[in-house]
């Protein structure tokens, strides 16, 4: 077992399992995953429908795709792309998470199975996906590169992985740690460990040591006038998404 969670930090755990039953509240710790949630799906919806050839006006377009959600959290992405059609199978190393994403989904009326295990170990199972979603993880997590490998390994021939996470550059550190943290109070102070945030070149030489082809990245960019997210070719200087193909 000890091999099987070798990317798994445990203190980085322990903060999500102390902020676990606040996932569904729009107002509370999680706030900021609410608000750009709607940014997220854009992205994630769209690059899945052209990488699978999927009709979004279809009332069910992902039907048949065999979704993972590794660190699932509540399950803010989870019961969308349940809604969509797809089998949805949501993993959280937090154990406090789960009871909670799996009483939502009921209250939604939403089939989702949820795991409290590591990526490692559906990986040593043999499990397959078509998508995997490492969303706003891997800042969190012990080993980066053997994260990705076993995003990977998960991967079926030709599936897509999405990782998400932040810039390090001194404006990330303005926005997540001071802003975020210490003058809006949206997260708890410490929640981010800005030394982990990984530069867009450096998650891209992740995917490619793990045998993924990298094809898109966009920045997620909030407008304090408009208080929304958006997409953005350009701008990748504190929130951004990548996808990658298995070859």
């Amino acid at each position: 077992m000890e091999a099987a969670t070798q990317t798994i930090d445990p203190a980085e755990v322990a903060k999500f399992e102390a902020m676990a039953a606040e996932w569904w509240d729009p107002n509370g710790k999680f706030k900021p995953l609410h608000m750009l949630n709607p940014c997220r799906l854009d992205y994630l919806v769209t690059q899945i429908a052209a990488q699978f050839g999927r009709d979004l006006k279809a009332p069910r377009p992902f039907d048949g795709l065999r979704l993972l959600d590794i660190g699932c959290g509540g399950g803010l992405l989870s019961e969308p792309m349940a809604r969509l059609g797809a089998t949805v199978i949501g993993a959280d190393a937090a154990g406090g998470n789960i009871p909670v994403a799996k009483l939502h989904a009921e209250q939604s009326g939403l089939t989702i199975d949820y795991r409290h295990c590591a990526a490692e170990d559906l990986a040593a199972a043999g499990e397959r996906f078509d998508v995997v979603l490492a969303m706003e993880i891997i800042e969190h997590v012990a080993d980066p590169q053997g994260f990705v490998n076993t995003c990977a390994e998960l991967l079926a021939p030709g599936g897509l992985m999405f990782c998400s996470t932040m810039n390090r550059n001194p404006k990330s550190y303005m926005m997540a740690i001071i802003g975020a943290e210490r003058v809006m109070r949206w997260l708890p102070v410490g929640t981010h460990d800005w030394s982990k945030f990984v530069t867009p070149d450096e998650l891209y030489a992740l995917i490619r040591g793990a045998e993924l082809d990298p094809v898109d990245r966009k920045g997620m960019v909030f407008n304090p006038l408009s208080w929304r997210w958006s997409l953005s070719d350009r701008d990748l200087s504190v929130n951004y998404v990548t996808a990658s193909v298995k070859r």
